[in-house]
Parts: C-alpha cells; structure tokens; sequence
C-alpha cells in the first residue's frame, strides 16, 4: 500500500503533504529533522492519512493537493480557512 499524509507544524501551522509507503517510519523521519524541507518547523502533527493500492494513484493525489485547487480542497476536508 502507498500513503499520502498531511502534516502540520506545530511551530508555525504550516502543512506538508507527502507520499510514502511507509508510512509511520516517514512521519518519524520529519519529526527527527532528517529532511532537509521539514526540519526546521518541527514538530509535526498527522492531520491526515489517505491510503492507495496504487502507487501512481497516490503521487497523482500528492501532486494534486500541492496544487492552487488541491490546497483548497484540502483545507476543506481538513476544515480549516481558506486564505
């Protein structure tokens, strides 16, 4: 299975959407400061995990939530304000 999960810092609010198959190792990871684009605004909360059977499916909901029209959508399932 492959996961898509959304984060937010608990630092400053911000979200990061990421993909993995691993799921839990990969949340442990950023909140480690093991990447270079989340370290700085640990630590991380999961507000969300999709999970796909396909790995092109899940990059392609990455990909799309990273997008103007993803991150709005997003915000909406996770009900927080548009800006």
């Amino acid at each position: 299975m492959w996961y898509v999960y959304v984060l937010k810092s608990d630092k400053d609010s911000s979200l990061y959407v990421g993909s993995a198959k691993n799921v839990k190792e990969r949340i442990e990871s950023h909140n480690q400061e093991h990447n270079r684009s989340t370290k700085n605004k640990t630590p991380w909360r999961v507000l969300r995990i999709e999970e796909y059977s396909v790995y092109s499916f899940a990059v392609r909901r990455e990909k799309f939530f990273k997008s103007g029209d993803g991150r709005r959508v997003l915000r909406n399932l996770l009900k927080i304000p548009n800006k």
